[in-house]
């Protein structure tokens, strides 16, 4: 065997890059059953009768490993000339989707994770993507395809029925005629919220280099997130945040969720466009689902069958119009492709 080819280098090159994005969705797609795993670990385990691994001190210390991350791939390109290109308006808008895409929704998610099952949370967040198109077309005037619209609205019908149909089984909240599950309330607020920062960035950040828009993007929601929970709880809510036991799990946590799935996931956005990244997001709740089968042994009820059925007749619809759309695109707009790819499907790694 050549040098060459025995180069580790070489074969990750090799690696076609839908394989890399659909490897990227499966380890995102599992985020969520894995740390209600660590959380009924730490339940297992406690230190002067507290959980170690909170889901507050989850996602604080979550944060922090991704942040780490990130400065490791990117640190490099955050340099004071690319600093200064950038308007009040543009550290604004970084500003608004850190809070809302890296404090509020993880916050909720992490809420909704302690309340109901985790198949819920999967199912529900699909609400995102309609919210990303109808905000597009009503404040950005955007022209879409009537496939992608009636994908929409089938999603949305699916996401529906799965809190319609069942019965939660946590403290309801009355909205307006119907109650629904704390827990489901929770999950669909994440996904607004990552809706919104998904808008902000369409309108603001398109130009602004990845390298500023994540590092920022995750140290001021880091920096909020705890500024936030020390102004509602005693400081010694986070007593067990640097605990051994707690980082020796975020660690591998961090290297296989954070890392990993970030390094898959803009190794395939290198070589492949828009339509591969849609595909391969759609997977998504399929394998959020069976994640949450196989690590958690949650079985999903007839709602939630009937739901994600539904959901995925609106997956199906959504590509039929992504790739007739791309199929009339000649020349794709300018841009940072990488984050545009995130943007237009509304998909967040960390």
């Amino acid at each position: 065997m050549s040098r060459q080819a025995a180069n580790p280098a070489n074969l990750f090159n090799r690696i076609p890059g839908r394989a890399y994005l659909l490897i990227a969705i499966v380890i995102f797609a599992s985020a969520n059953a894995v740390i209600r795993m660590l959380t009924n670990l730490g339940g297992q385990n406690l230190i002067d009768g507290r959980n170690p691994i909170s889901f507050c001190n989850v996602l604080f210390a979550g944060n922090l490993c991704a942040l780490i991350a990130l400065i490791l791939i990117y640190g490099k390109q955050w340099n004071v000339e690319s600093l200064k290109r950038l308007s009040w308006t543009d550290w604004l808008g970084l500003t608004g989707v850190a809070i809302l895409s890296g404090a509020l929704a993880p916050a909720l998610i992490f809420m909704a994770l302690d309340l109901t099952m985790v198949n819920n949370v999967v199912l529900i967040g699909r609400i995102e993507p309609p919210l990303i198109l109808a905000l597009s077309i009503l404040l950005l005037g955007e022209r879409v395809n009537k496939w992608v619209v009636a994908g929409a609205v089938v999603s949305f019908i699916g996401v529906s029925l799965t809190v319609l149909l069942q019965t939660p089984a946590t403290e309801m909240v009355n909205m307006g005629g119907f109650q629904i599950g704390k827990g489901e309330l929770f999950a669909a607020g994440g996904a607004v919220a990552l809706a919104l920062s998904t808008i902000i960035s369409k309108v603001k950040l398109r130009q602004i280099p990845l390298a500023i828009f994540s590092i920022y993007r995750m140290a001021m929601a880091t920096l909020v997130f705890f500024v936030v929970v020390l102004m509602l709880f005693e400081p010694s809510h986070f007593i067990d945040v640097f605990s051994p036991f707690l980082w020796r799990w975020m660690l591998i946590y961090g290297m296989v969720i954070v890392v990993g799935g970030q390094l898959c996931w803009f190794m395939g956005l290198k070589t492949t466009g828009a339509g591969d990244v849609s595909l391969a997001s759609s997977f998504s709740p399929i394998a959020g689902i069976l994640a949450a089968y196989f690590i958690l042994g949650e079985v999903p009820t007839m709602a939630q069958y009937i739901g994600g059925a539904v959901i995925i007749g609106g997956i199906v619809l959504n590509q039929i119009g992504m790739f007739g759309k791309m199929a009339e695109t000649v020349t794709p707009p300018p841009g940072n492709s990488d984050k545009e790819a995130d943007m237009e499907v509304g998909f967040k790694g960390v």
